[in-house]
């Protein structure tokens, strides 16, 4: 079944050309890697995906997903890096977005908090400051806030960022898993050689169309 259509989307960032022409469709649960060099355009896809770029032409068509159902994480930033919360905390607000803006964690909101840092493997981090965490330790938190969501679509840009060979390869296999119960992922990545193997389909940009 179809979930996204992107048909000859283009983004100018003021007079600059940052993602020109780039056509492609989405059926639920496949896992779609999108490479290419740095300023072909990848993280300008996904922010267009996610509704935080509007694209100067073409169209972005969703079908049968709402907004709640996507989940974006950018790249790491220091905003991220500084954010004064726990572990716990963090991944928790991920449940947020399913209920009503006045709204107190209930018991199956924690379980399901405990339930996705286990599955990333980082619940021995519960109490630990967001603040005090290593880039790759920040990446599964934030993953894990997202699954919190129950998103239907998950768009990662880079999020082996900071990551070892070994904790790379870790983190595509729990991405794997996580496609395989169902959920759709988009993924930007720079190395093609070590995590295209984890996607069923591929998409290259190049200068100037995908």
């Amino acid at each position: 079944m179809k979930i996204l259509s992107c048909v000859q989307v283009s983004v100018k960032y003021e007079s600059a050309l940052a993602l020109n022409d780039c056509s492609f469709e989405l059926d639920a649960g496949n896992f779609l890697g999108v490479f290419g060099e740095n300023g072909s355009g990848k993280s300008t896809l996904l922010k267009s995906i996610a509704g935080l770029v509007k694209p100067n032409s073409g169209s972005i068509e969703f079908h049968d997903i709402k907004k709640n159902d996507i989940g974006y994480m950018a790249q790491q930033t220091g905003i991220q890096k500084d954010f004064p919360a726990s572990v716990y905390e963090v991944v928790l607000s991920g449940t947020l977005c399913r209920h009503s803006k006045f709204y107190f964690y209930g018991k199956n909101d924690k379980k399901q908090a405990d339930k996705n840092l286990e599955l990333l493997g980082i619940e021995q981090l519960k109490r630990r400051s967001f603040q005090e965490l290593s880039g790759g330790q920040r990446q599964r938190v934030l993953l894990a806030r997202m699954l919190c969501a129950e998103a239907k679509l998950l768009l990662l840009d880079e999020p082996m960022t900071g990551l070892d060979a070994t904790s790379s390869k870790q983190m595509c296999h729990i991405l794997k898993d996580i496609n395989s119960k169902g959920t759709t992922i988009i993924m930007v990545s720079h190395d093609i050689e070590g995590t295209s193997g984890f996607c069923d389909r591929v998409l290259h940009l190049g200068g100037k169309e995908c």
